[in-house]
């Protein structure tokens, strides 16, 4: 069901790239604070939103920052942040100018240099934030409301980019925050969205409290996804992380808590004909399992190794092990999404069919001496757990010495940032999950920038790969676009930069008085009642 619905909303979503009843004697409902306790998919470890792509990070991120631009269900650019917006006749230059009313967490007016101090923080870390930056001769605060872009040359990138709904977000921050070089994590976490992180409450990984922002002034569209006014309708909004998926569905049923993010497919049976409950999908173009490379040490820096593992792996396994019921998965070859506005299956004739032979073929010709492979094996998100298990089996029967190393996934995160040699307290490998706005173009595609130590961890270097990442960003039709990603998936193929395994959908669940969640691709509070 989820396969069928999410395509009529996924064409237009991203052709262009979601207490306080009251009693006798008590406080009544309009007085009373309304707090929403919700169960994230995984403990918030990590505040910066720049420095990691986790997405636990990013909907944090979302909590408290907000955007110049954002998309709206239809797939179009709608400015945020910005009031209005222009682009000069010979196309190099690109005004856009703030909106009044806006206001930091302390009180600080939302300035000018404010944003290009984070529009240069987040382009020199996200994968097209550096493609948007290498248009770019000049960005300035001509004034205190006006940002102003000289370009090299002409593209529509600039509030596309600045449009991104995923990893990595270009969230706003105050300058002197912004100062932070992108290498390094934040220390202070103001913003100007929707609601304030309170930091006191903080317990790393097991609770998150954010309040209201009283100050904050919504724009007068109604919502649509990410874009139009976000409107905060409960007064404080509280992540706690249960680990026991069980536990949580426990929680939500005796109304306990309020909302599950992301409920474990084997568990939806135990809460089907609960009338206190429902389900709601915020993310209706769906997910894809990656497979990711560190192709800076041995026996990954040879593409030989990457492309037996093309050989090695099929996605019925990976999907079948995680999620189960087909109804919420599809195997999927195309490389930026089935469903999606650059489907394609050029290239991928032969691959992700378990074909050992040819693996093993290819793992003699690189000459794998039998390293061990460090395989990062997530633990404690329920929709990663059983993944790197079927990874190591599949290597294993080709002939590669697998080392999975289980742990936390903020562990993990904080580790795959790390160059350093795997027996050292690197890694070789390990698997997460993109949004499907994270991976429906050769510029949006993390895992695909391939301009080496600009890159993001695993750090591929390929001149091919970026060459046509240029050149997509520089066409001007969809016909020119669709070409170039077909010789994409053509460089992909001789310099694999990761592995998709598979396209899944998922569902946040919640009792029947919580209401609004809006289709935005990331698990986002505002427009979310509790009546």
């Amino acid at each position: 069901m989820f396969k069928s619905a999410r395509r009529s909303l996924l064409k237009g979503a991203v052709a262009a790239v979601v207490m306080g009843v009251g009693l006798a004697g008590a406080a009544t409902p309009s007085s009373a604070e309304t707090v929403l306790k919700a169960v994230p998919h995984s403990g918030l470890k990590i505040l910066d939103p720049i420095w990691t792509t986790a997405y636990i990070t990013r909907n944090h991120g979302y909590m408290i920052y907000d955007t110049l631009f954002a998309l709206d269900e239809s797939g179009n650019i709608q400015p945020q942040m910005v009031d209005t917006y222009s682009t000069s006749e010979d196309g190099l230059t690109v005004t856009m100018t703030l909106r009044e009313g806006m206001t930091w967490h302390d009180g600080a007016p939302v300035t000018a240099e404010d944003c290009v101090a984070s529009i240069k923080r987040w382009g020199s870390k996200d994968a097209m934030g550096q493609k948007m930056m290498s248009f770019v001769d000049t960005l300035e605060a001509t004034d205190g409301k006006t940002i102003t872009f000289k370009l090299n040359s002409p593209t529509g990138l600039v509030t596309l980019a600045l449009a991104k709904p995923s990893s990595n977000v270009p969230f706003m921050m105050p300058a002197r925050i912004a100062a932070t070089p992108a290498s390094e994590q934040v220390s202070e976490f103001i913003g100007s969205g929707p609601f304030v992180f309170n930091k006191d409450e903080w317990e790393p990984g097991s609770k998150v409290v954010y309040e209201k922002f009283d100050e904050y002034v919504p724009r007068d569209e109604p919502p649509s996804s990410l874009a139009g006014g976000k409107v905060v309708k409960v007064d404080r909004v509280e992540w706690l992380p249960i680990r026991d998926q069980q536990q949580a569905v426990n929680a939500l049923k005796a109304g306990e808590i309020d909302y599950i993010e992301a409920i474990p497919h084997d568990l939806l049976p135990l809460i089907e004909g609960d009338d206190n409950i429902h389900l709601a999908n915020f993310n209706p173009a769906g997910n894809q399992f990656t497979f990711r490379f560190n192709v800076l040490h041995p026996p990954f820096d040879n593409a030989k190794m990457r492309q037996a593992l093309l050989y090695a792996f099929n996605q019925e396994d990976f999907l079948q092990a995680q999620i189960g019921n087909p109804d919420f998965y599809e195997e999927c070859k195309a490389l930026f999404g089935c469903g999606m506005p650059f489907e394609t299956t050029a290239h991928m004739e032969g691959l992700l069919e378990t074909n050992f032979d040819k693996a093993r073929e290819l793992v003699k010709e690189s000459g794998y001496d039998g390293t061990p492979i460090v395989l990062m094996h997530s633990t404690d998100l329920a929709v990663l757990t059983n993944l790197a298990p079927v990874a190591k089996e599949l290597m294993e029967s080709i002939g590669l010495n697998v080392d999975m190393q289980s742990m936390d996934w903020q562990t993990l995160v904080a580790r795959r940032a790390k160059k350093d040699k795997p027996e050292d307290g690197g890694w070789h490998a390990f698997i997460t999950s993109w949004t499907a706005g994270d991976l429906f173009n050769p510029v949006a595609m993390a895992f695909l920038n391939s301009s080496c130590d600009q890159a993001l961890f695993g750090w591929p270097c390929d001149e091919k790969i970026e060459g046509l990442r240029d050149a997509f960003a520089r066409a001007t039709t969809k016909e020119e676009q669709l070409k170039i990603v077909e010789e994409v998936q053509g460089a992909w193929r001789e310099y694999p930069t990761h592995i998709h395994l598979g396209q899944w959908y998922a569902s946040a669940a919640m009792r029947k008085n919580v209401n609004g969640v809006l289709p935005t691709g990331a698990a986002v509070f505002w427009n979310i009642s509790k009546d």
